[in-house]
Formats: C-alpha cells, structure tokens, sequence
C-alpha cells in the first residue's frame, strides 16, 4: 500500500508540477527513514492508508537537540498532547507544517497526516515547492534537506531511494 501512495502522489504531482520531475522512490526513501512506510513502534497501514494508531515522534520539547514547539489547540487534535508539539504521521509533519501542505491524496474528503495517501501527497507537494528539478543532484539535494535540515538524514533518504529504484529495476 506505502508504494502505491507514493506512486499515486508522484503521479499527481507530475500534474500539479511538471518541472519538479518528483520520483516515487525519494518519497519511498523519506517514508521509510521518518516511520518504516507508517510501521513505526507496530503501527500498520488499514485500509485505505491510515494508521491502525497514530505514529507520532517525540515531544519536541527541547531536550536532546529537539526543537522547542509548544502545542496549541489545533495541533492537540493530532497528536493528544497539550504541552508540547510532535511530528506525526507516516512522513513525521509538524502540524504547522501540516496546517500549511495539507492534502487529500486518498480523495475521501479529508486531509489526515496519519494517512499514507494524505501524508505522501502533502510531502510531495511540500518537496517540490522550492521549483526544483528533482532529476538533478542539486535540485534532489536541496528538497530533501528542507524536509529535515541534516546531511546525515539526506543520505539516508538517499540511501533507500537508491535501495527502491534497484528493486524496481531502474
């Protein structure tokens, strides 16, 4: 089902941005490093792509070189805590992330960051915003280091990508 999000969200961005030439496998690549494809600590994927429970990271509370964001009230509806913010979902947004690429790539009428379809869209779309051509190392680059500022977290996604397209032949 994650390769059929990914697929389904690459193909409607293909649409929604020609130039950004956004391949199923990179978004392949991001879902497996942030959640095992939406797996995480034995989640799995229902049918129609949302979690059987929600895959949430840890409270970014500022320890442990973790970012400092407090919860509002719009952000406790998707994780449940009133403190502190988490990334959530199989592609780990943070809801102020989410509030603003929010999508509905399982086309049921609502956008849910803990469903594969939403969250594979939304991720796409978040990924392609910079105009980027994303067949190029550079362009590539410069998109999955604005989804999680770190060179280590890049060559991961790079690594499964890599991983991914082999397995498909290509």
């Amino acid at each position: 089902m994650a390769v059929d999000a990914y697929g389904a969200a690459s193909l409607r961005i293909a649409d929604d941005s020609p130039a950004c030439r956004l391949g199923w496998t990179t978004l392949a690549g991001i879902g497996r490093v942030e959640s095992g494809h939406g797996t995480s600590d034995g989640a799995r994927l229902r049918t129609g792509g949302t979690t059987s429970r929600k895959v949430l990271g840890p409270a970014l509370d500022g320890s442990a070189g973790l970012a400092a964001i407090r919860s509002d009230s719009r952000s406790v509806r998707w994780h449940g805590d009133e403190r502190w913010d988490h990334a959530m979902g199989p592609m780990q947004f943070i809801p102020s992330t989410w509030e603003r690429w929010e999508s509905d790539g399982s086309d049921d009428g609502t956008a849910d960051p803990h469903n594969i379809y939403d969250a594979a869209y939304a991720a796409g779309r978040y990924l392609c915003a910079s105009g980027a051509d994303l067949t190029t190392g550079a362009g590539w680059t410069q998109a999955v280091f604005s989804y999680n500022h770190s060179d280590a977290y890049v060559r991961s996604v790079l690594d499964g990508a890599n991983r991914y397209a082999a397995l498909a032949g290509g």
